[in-house]
Protein backbone atom coordinates (compact mmCIF):
# COMPACT_ATOMS: atom_id res chain seq x y z
CA UNK A 1 0.00 0.00 0.00
CA UNK A 2 2.84 2.41 0.89
CA UNK A 3 4.50 1.76 -2.47
CA UNK A 4 1.19 2.39 -4.27
CA UNK A 5 0.88 5.76 -2.54
CA UNK A 6 4.48 6.59 -3.39
CA UNK A 7 3.84 5.76 -7.05
CA UNK A 8 0.66 7.86 -7.03
CA UNK A 9 2.61 10.80 -5.57
CA UNK A 10 5.28 10.51 -8.26
CA UNK A 11 2.69 10.21 -11.04
CA UNK A 12 0.86 13.31 -9.80
CA UNK A 13 4.15 15.19 -9.36
CA UNK A 14 5.15 14.39 -12.95
CA UNK A 15 1.83 15.73 -14.21
CA UNK A 16 1.99 18.91 -12.12
CA UNK A 17 5.69 19.58 -12.76
CA UNK A 18 5.18 19.11 -16.52
CA UNK A 19 2.32 21.61 -16.46
CA UNK A 20 3.45 24.16 -13.84
CA UNK A 21 7.17 23.54 -13.43
CA UNK A 22 8.93 22.74 -10.19
CA UNK A 23 8.61 26.24 -8.72
CA UNK A 24 4.96 26.48 -9.75
CA UNK A 25 3.97 23.32 -7.89
CA UNK A 26 3.59 23.15 -4.13
CA UNK A 27 3.06 20.24 -1.77
CA UNK A 28 -0.42 21.44 -0.80
CA UNK A 29 -1.56 21.33 -4.44
CA UNK A 30 0.12 17.97 -4.96
CA UNK A 31 -1.45 16.41 -1.86
CA UNK A 32 -4.89 17.84 -2.72
CA UNK A 33 -4.71 16.33 -6.23
CA UNK A 34 -4.32 12.93 -4.55
CA UNK A 35 -6.96 13.43 -1.85
CA UNK A 36 -4.23 13.48 0.81
CA UNK A 37 -3.17 15.98 3.42
CA UNK A 38 0.37 17.37 3.30
CA UNK A 39 1.51 15.06 6.07
CA UNK A 40 0.38 12.11 3.92
CA UNK A 41 2.91 13.18 1.27
CA UNK A 42 5.64 13.89 3.83
CA UNK A 43 5.14 10.39 5.22
CA UNK A 44 6.66 9.10 1.96
CA UNK A 45 8.96 11.96 0.93
CA UNK A 46 10.75 14.34 3.26
CA UNK A 47 10.57 17.31 0.88
CA UNK A 48 9.58 18.52 -2.57
CA UNK A 49 13.25 18.12 -3.56
CA UNK A 50 13.12 14.45 -2.48
CA UNK A 51 10.05 13.98 -4.71
CA UNK A 52 11.91 15.70 -7.55
CA UNK A 53 14.95 13.44 -7.24
CA UNK A 54 12.85 10.27 -6.95
CA UNK A 55 10.93 11.39 -10.04
CA UNK A 56 14.15 11.91 -12.02
CA UNK A 57 15.35 8.44 -10.96
CA UNK A 58 12.04 6.98 -12.11
CA UNK A 59 12.23 8.87 -15.44
CA UNK A 60 15.71 7.49 -16.14
CA UNK A 61 14.63 3.91 -15.44
CA UNK A 62 11.41 4.18 -17.47
CA UNK A 63 13.11 5.81 -20.45
CA UNK A 64 15.96 3.27 -20.45
CA UNK A 65 13.59 0.31 -20.21
CA UNK A 66 11.12 1.42 -22.88
CA UNK A 67 13.19 3.50 -25.30
CA UNK A 68 16.81 2.52 -24.84
CA UNK A 69 19.98 4.01 -23.44
CA UNK A 70 23.75 3.48 -23.43
CA UNK A 71 23.07 0.64 -20.97
CA UNK A 72 20.15 -0.78 -23.01
CA UNK A 73 21.32 -0.47 -26.62
CA UNK A 74 18.93 -1.47 -29.38
CA UNK A 75 19.88 -4.42 -31.59
CA UNK A 76 21.73 -3.63 -34.81
CA UNK A 77 19.28 -3.95 -37.73
CA UNK A 78 19.88 -6.70 -40.29
CA UNK A 79 18.58 -4.62 -43.18
CA UNK A 80 18.14 -1.01 -44.22
CA UNK A 81 14.37 -1.37 -43.94
CA UNK A 82 14.80 -2.55 -40.33
CA UNK A 83 16.56 0.75 -39.54
CA UNK A 84 13.48 2.70 -40.60
CA UNK A 85 11.19 0.28 -38.76
CA UNK A 86 13.24 0.55 -35.55
CA UNK A 87 13.38 4.34 -35.85
CA UNK A 88 9.63 4.60 -36.33
CA UNK A 89 8.93 2.30 -33.35
CA UNK A 90 11.10 4.56 -31.20
CA UNK A 91 9.49 7.71 -32.57
CA UNK A 92 5.95 6.41 -32.12
CA UNK A 93 6.73 5.44 -28.56
CA UNK A 94 8.28 8.77 -27.67
CA UNK A 95 5.56 10.95 -29.22
CA UNK A 96 2.59 8.91 -27.92
CA UNK A 97 3.66 7.69 -24.45
CA UNK A 98 2.19 10.19 -21.96
CA UNK A 99 4.89 9.63 -19.35
CA UNK A 100 7.64 10.28 -21.89
CA UNK A 101 5.86 13.39 -23.19
CA UNK A 102 5.51 14.77 -19.64
CA UNK A 103 9.15 13.84 -18.93
CA UNK A 104 10.33 15.83 -21.96
CA UNK A 105 8.23 18.80 -20.85
CA UNK A 106 9.63 18.63 -17.31
CA UNK A 107 13.21 18.43 -18.56
CA UNK A 108 12.62 21.27 -21.02
CA UNK A 109 11.15 23.49 -18.28
CA UNK A 110 13.63 22.61 -15.54
CA UNK A 111 16.92 22.35 -17.48
CA UNK A 112 17.64 26.00 -16.66
CA UNK A 113 16.98 25.61 -12.92
CA UNK A 114 18.36 22.21 -12.01
CA UNK A 115 21.78 20.80 -12.93
CA UNK A 116 20.54 17.21 -12.95
CA UNK A 117 17.60 18.10 -15.22
CA UNK A 118 20.02 19.91 -17.56
CA UNK A 119 22.28 16.85 -17.73
CA UNK A 120 19.30 14.56 -18.40
CA UNK A 121 17.93 16.91 -21.07
CA UNK A 122 21.29 16.93 -22.83
CA UNK A 123 21.52 13.14 -22.58
CA UNK A 124 17.96 12.40 -23.73
CA UNK A 125 17.70 15.09 -26.39
CA UNK A 126 21.22 14.85 -27.84
CA UNK A 127 24.15 12.79 -26.53
CA UNK A 128 22.25 9.63 -25.57
CA UNK A 129 20.62 9.41 -28.99
CA UNK A 130 23.96 9.99 -30.69
CA UNK A 131 25.57 7.21 -28.60
CA UNK A 132 22.76 4.76 -29.35
CA UNK A 133 22.86 5.39 -33.08
CA UNK A 134 26.67 5.41 -33.18
CA UNK A 135 26.39 1.82 -31.92
CA UNK A 136 23.67 1.03 -34.49
CA UNK A 137 25.53 2.57 -37.41
CA UNK A 138 28.87 1.00 -36.48
CA UNK A 139 27.13 -2.38 -36.47
CA UNK A 140 25.41 -1.68 -39.77
CA UNK A 141 28.74 -0.66 -41.35
CA UNK A 142 30.29 -3.89 -40.05
CA UNK A 143 27.42 -5.82 -41.70
CA UNK A 144 28.01 -3.96 -44.98
CA UNK A 145 24.61 -2.21 -44.85
CA UNK A 146 25.92 1.37 -44.60
CA UNK A 147 28.88 2.82 -46.43
CA UNK A 148 31.97 3.39 -44.29
CA UNK A 149 31.92 6.82 -42.69
CA UNK A 150 32.34 8.35 -39.24
CA UNK A 151 29.52 6.58 -37.34
CA UNK A 152 29.38 9.24 -34.65
CA UNK A 153 28.90 12.04 -37.18
CA UNK A 154 26.30 9.98 -39.06
CA UNK A 155 24.47 9.33 -35.78
CA UNK A 156 24.45 13.05 -35.00
CA UNK A 157 23.24 13.89 -38.53
CA UNK A 158 20.49 11.24 -38.23
CA UNK A 159 19.19 12.01 -34.75
CA UNK A 160 19.30 15.83 -34.64
CA UNK A 161 16.47 16.44 -37.16
CA UNK A 162 14.40 13.61 -35.66
CA UNK A 163 14.82 15.08 -32.18
CA UNK A 164 13.84 18.55 -33.48
CA UNK A 165 10.64 17.13 -35.01
CA UNK A 166 9.79 15.30 -31.77
CA UNK A 167 10.09 18.59 -29.89
CA UNK A 168 7.78 20.16 -32.48
CA UNK A 169 5.19 17.51 -31.54
CA UNK A 170 5.39 18.67 -27.92
CA UNK A 171 4.99 22.35 -28.83
CA UNK A 172 2.34 21.82 -31.51
CA UNK A 173 0.61 18.45 -30.98
CA UNK A 174 -1.65 19.05 -33.98
CA UNK A 175 1.45 18.64 -36.19
CA UNK A 176 2.35 15.20 -34.78
CA UNK A 177 1.17 13.08 -37.71
CA UNK A 178 2.88 15.36 -40.22
CA UNK A 179 6.10 15.27 -38.15
CA UNK A 180 5.97 11.45 -38.05
CA UNK A 181 5.61 11.34 -41.85
CA UNK A 182 8.59 13.71 -42.21
CA UNK A 183 10.69 11.55 -39.89
CA UNK A 184 9.93 8.42 -41.92
CA UNK A 185 10.71 10.26 -45.17
CA UNK A 186 13.96 11.53 -43.66
CA UNK A 187 14.94 8.01 -42.53
CA UNK A 188 14.37 6.69 -46.04
CA UNK A 189 16.33 9.60 -47.54
CA UNK A 190 19.20 8.86 -45.14
CA UNK A 191 19.16 5.21 -46.21
CA UNK A 192 19.12 6.19 -49.89
CA UNK A 193 22.14 8.41 -49.26
CA UNK A 194 24.25 6.19 -46.97
CA UNK A 195 22.89 2.67 -47.54
CA UNK A 196 24.73 0.01 -49.47
CA UNK A 197 22.46 -1.69 -51.99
Amino acid sequence: MANDTKERILAAALELFSRNGYAGTNIRELSASLGLVKSGVYKHFESKEAIWNALLDQMIAYYGEHFGSAEHLPPVPDSLEELTQMTMRMVNFTVHDERIIMTRKVLTLEQFRDVRARELATKHFLTGLTEMFTHVFTGMMDKGLLRKDDPKMLAFAYTAPISALIHLCDREPEKTEDAIRKIEAFSRHFIATYGVK
